[in-house]
């Protein structure tokens, strides 16, 4: 078992800190924060807490950095120089260029490098692959996506990169390739120059259309992905308890004979079923895959190739908003 020490203890650190521990890896929490670490103390006794970084490297065998986007990729570089193995939350970093070097520099070192794309760690999304990838769905007509909420509101990132990530990764890992364009417009209602809500767009070969609302400024809070097919249409509430997955038996059929253009269509409604889909927390999972390829030494699913593919998406989504909604070719 690899020890892990985790970099931040702050708004998203302890959902990490409490799922390392439950699996017997964490070693040790470091924060610039004194007030943090007296809580984790509190709470994992036989876990090291340091504000010293320098610490937290001599005893881990890998890292995992979940502190504000801005310092991403300073950190993952400087966990890297160190050959440590690391794992490190959404977004890689805030622009494609940082990405790639850090993308090349755990080659380089030949460390481990994965990014908390959590979602493609979620049993509904595996769900949902699989229904892609068997033809359930039949030919993916086009993808839209709601990530919603009121709060919480942030100053070093803007929706699209707070928020957009997580669409993003599943949109691609589910379509299997990258768009061929990118459209994207925001605006800034609470604090200039950091929109609060953005509407992007990205248009990928065979005509396939996705769709993604993100903002912190809303009155729903909304988690959910509603999949087109021609053969069948499918989608992931995020929000729902405990049915995550509706399958709709829903489409346009094309009659053989026909006399006039509206004798040659018909509309299918049959059934919607309900998959059992697993409980398991996502994040538990995508702990346990970072402890997994640290030690059998693999290539996670949400590696760095994968990360600089989404960032991809971003860095052009980023571009359009500042052309005022500007197509830009990937």
């Amino acid at each position: 078992m690899p020890n892990i020490g985790v970099i931040g203890a702050g708004y998203w650190g302890p959902n990490l800190i409490r799922n390392f521990n439950q699996i017997g890896a964490l070693k040790i929490v470091c924060d610039k924060d004194s007030s943090k670490l007296e809580k984790i103390n509190e709470k994992y006794r036989d876990v090291e807490t340091t504000e010293n970084i320098e610490r937290l490297f001599e005893l881990s065998d890998a890292v995992a950095i979940a502190t504000g986007g801005g310092s991403h990729y300073q950190l993952s570089k400087l966990a890297l120089e160190q050959g440590k193995d690391i794992f490190v939350e959404k977004p890689l970093a805030l622009t494609l260029e940082n990405g790639k070097q850090l993308v090349k520099l755990a080659n380089e070192k030949n460390c481990i490098l994965m990014v908390g794309h959590l979602l493609l760690y979620h049993p509904a999304v595996k769900c949902l692959k699989k229904y892609v990838d068997d033809g359930v769905l039949g030919t993916i007509r086009y993808i839209y996506s709601h990530r919603v909420n009121l709060g919480r509101i942030r100053e070093d990132e803007n929706a699209l990169w707070s928020f957009g990530p997580h669409d993003i990764s599943v949109i691609l890992y589910l379509l299997g390739e990258e768009p061929i364009k990118v459209m994207a417009i925001g605006e800034s209602y609470i604090m200039d120059g950091v929109p609060d809500v953005v509407f992007l767009v990205l248009y990928f070969a065979h005509k396939i259309l996705v769709h993604i609302h993100l903002s912190w400024l809303d009155p729903h809070k909304l988690r959910k992905f509603t999949i087109v097919g021609d053969k069948k249409m499918a989608v992931f509430d995020d929000m729902e308890a405990g049915e995550k997955i509706r399958l709709y038996d829903k489409g346009v059929e094309f009659k053989g004979e026909y006399t006039n253009f509206g004798e040659a269509l018909s509309l299918r409604s049959g059934d919607i079923l309900i998959p059992k889909v697993s409980n398991k927390e996502p994040l538990s999972i995508e702990c346990e895959e970072f402890v997994d390829c640290v030690t059998n030494r693999k290539n996670p699913l949400s590696d760095g190739e994968l990360a600089l593919k989404v960032l991809h998406v971003l860095d052009s989504a980023q571009e359009s908003i500042e052309h005022g909604g500007k197509w830009i070719q990937l």
